[in-house]
């Protein structure tokens, strides 16, 4: 089984549960690790692809400066957010100057759970007994109207724009939401190369992918609250090699998530609360041919090593993906 052969999974897995990670409630809608690998490229080939997405994340926030969420700005912040999401992806067999289209939906259920041992309310009046906000339910869709990829040898590269809509539930007043409130447009570019040869072995390839985007969103009018636009990068240096009869890979993951406009509008009482955030971990994966499909998982931590005006916390992500 050649490496050039496998199949590239995704559109992008999504970043559709509002963990802690910038602009208004310390959260966008993209979170690091996403789209990072082989498995986030569009497919080189027709047919239908299904994914199952998890992804955890824990992180704390300390007391010296506070979050806004809506209505509240909290304080000594500690937050969990889980998602479990089902993306369904169609490429069909024409082209679109030179490149193959797809088109993809991801749909998150959500849990959130976020506590603060200090709240200030909206006339500035700071209650010191702590609280305890959880939420679960549909989040926020995202679609993809087009995706447009190109091949050549062992190179892959695409265009992509995608759109989350604000379906989740999300009140002001709540410190843990299963929605952010408001649309997000998000622009995407994205390289992989997968070499099929190695200079140790035939059977080894190595993986060099790069993942950027920008995220442009729209006022949450519940909250009069603009968050600022969003770069996002993200990529991974891996490599692969054959085991029982499919393709295992090792490799890290390496993200810099940094906020390029910032917040206004009367909810936002800290300001423009422009948010950075970096870090590397490890990653694997696992690529298998089941009859006429194509099984692909992956799987990875990523600590965030360097944070400013988010929280600091770890992602946990695990990828199943069936090409038919």
């Amino acid at each position: 089984m050649k490496l050039k052969l496998l199949p590239s999974f995704l559109a992008g897995a999504l970043a559709l549960v509002p963990a802690m990670q910038a602009e208004q409630g310390g959260t966008g809608h993209y979170q690091s690790g996403a789209t990072a690998s082989f498995i986030d490229a569009l497919p080189d080939k027709p047919g239908w692809i299904v994914e199952s997405l998890f992804m955890n994340y824990n992180g704390t926030y300390g007391v010296s400066r506070g979050l806004p969420y809506g209505d509240n700005i909290a304080l000594d912040v500690s937050a969990n957010a889980s998602a479990e999401s089902l993306l369904l992806m169609y490429s069909p067999s024409f082209h679109i100057l030179g490149g193959s289209p797809s088109f993809a939906v991801a749909v998150p259920y959500v849990w959130m759970n976020v506590r603060a041992s200090t709240t200030i309310d909206s006339h500035d009046v700071a209650h010191r007994a702590g609280r305890s906000d959880s939420d679960n339910g549909i989040g926020d869709i995202e679609f993809w109207p087009l995706m447009l990829g190109w091949a050549k040898n062992d190179f892959k590269y695409d265009v992509r724009c995608g759109v989350y809509a604000p379906s989740g539930a999300y009140d002001s007043s709540k410190l843990a939401n299963t929605g952010l409130g408001y649309w997000t447009i998000e622009p995407e570019v994205t390289f992989s190369y997968m070499s099929a040869k190695s200079p140790w072995s035939s059977k080894i390839g190595t993986e060099v992918s790069l993942f950027a985007g920008l995220d442009f969103n729209t006022e949450n009018t519940d909250a009069n609250y603009q968050s600022g636009n969003i770069f996002h990068l993200d990529c991974t240096l891996a490599q692969h090699m054959e085991l029982m009869g499919g393709m295992a890979g090792l490799g890290a993951n390496g993200f810099y998530y940094q906020q390029i406009s910032g917040d206004s509008g009367t909810g936002a009482r800290l300001g423009s609360f422009e948010a950075r955030a970096c870090g590397v971990g490890p990653v694997i994966s696992y690529a298998h041919p089941i009859r006429k499909t194509e099984l692909v998982i992956e799987a990875k931590w990523l600590p965030q090593l360097n944070t400013e005006n988010t929280t600091k916390g770890d992602y946990v992500w695990v990828k199943v993906g069936l090409l038919f």
